[in-house]
């Protein structure tokens, strides 16, 4: 982008966001100033994605989990995330309604973006998220949550699924809504940083930063992203 247009939002752009997000004219504009100086090619790539989950979660294995919030934010599939899209993606995961939080839980879980969820891709965020509790925490769940697949197991069976059908979104949410231990399993939630906004929110607000994590975003020479943190800050706000 040149100096002359990355110094202020397009219209259309401000006025879509408007559209579509709960978040003030001056909010948007002041973060696109914050996204533009942190990441002056005005892209967040998904290795630079993964350094805020790294560094926020420093005695976890945090890369495979962000990847999935990555390729869930990542709407065109261009393996970016430009500006709009971590806007409407920081909108859904922090403001609005459980609904629409849990609208973008699915998308999470839907691994190959074909619209529905199956055993296997449940598994495989269980596993990605299971990476995020330290092996002290791990010691400590229940004996039928205590491995990545026996939390899928759990989880899939709130869905009265057999392991060989496949869940839609509206099935989905109406499971998690439901089922209060669903809601739970769909999430990690460590306990340091239960008040903690969501962690690719982090990008934009730095003074949301949690004091003992100073993260300051690096993209290429600029950001890391700041606040999808995981499904517990995110549903539970």
């Amino acid at each position: 982008m040149g100096n002359s247009t990355s110094s202020a939002i397009s219209k259309e752009i401000l006025e879509d966001l408007k559209l579509n997000t709960k978040f003030t004219e001056v909010e948007i504009s002041q973060w696109y100033e914050n996204f533009q100086r942190q990441c002056p090619t005005g892209r967040i790539t998904p290795e630079e994605f993964e350094q805020i989950y790294t560094r926020f979660f420093p005695e976890s294995d945090a890369t495979s989990y962000a990847r999935h919030v990555f390729r869930s934010f990542d709407t065109n599939d261009d393996g970016t995330l430009d500006f709009k899209e971590y806007i409407i993606a920081l909108h859904m995961t922090s403001t609005g309604k459980t609904t629409r939080k849990l609208e973008w839980a699915f998308s999470l879980f839907d691994v190959d973006k074909n619209g529905y969820i199956n055993k296997t891709e449940v598994t495989e965020i269980c596993q990605a998220i299971f990476k995020l509790i330290p092996k002290e925490e791990q010691s400590k769940l229940p004996e039928d949550e205590n491995t990545p697949e026996k939390r899928a197991n759990k989880l899939w069976a709130y869905f009265e699924k057999k392991d060989n059908e496949r869940l839609a979104e509206g099935e989905f949410i109406k499971g998690v809504i439901e089922n209060e231990n669903a809601m739970r399993l769909i999430h990690y939630e460590p306990l340091k940083h239960l008040h903690s906004p969501p962690v690719h929110s982090l990008l934009l607000k730095p003074a949301l930063v949690h004091p003992r994590f100073p993260l300051q975003p690096h993209c290429h020479s600029g950001p890391t992203p700041r606040q999808s943190y995981h499904l517990d800050t995110v549903i539970n706000h």
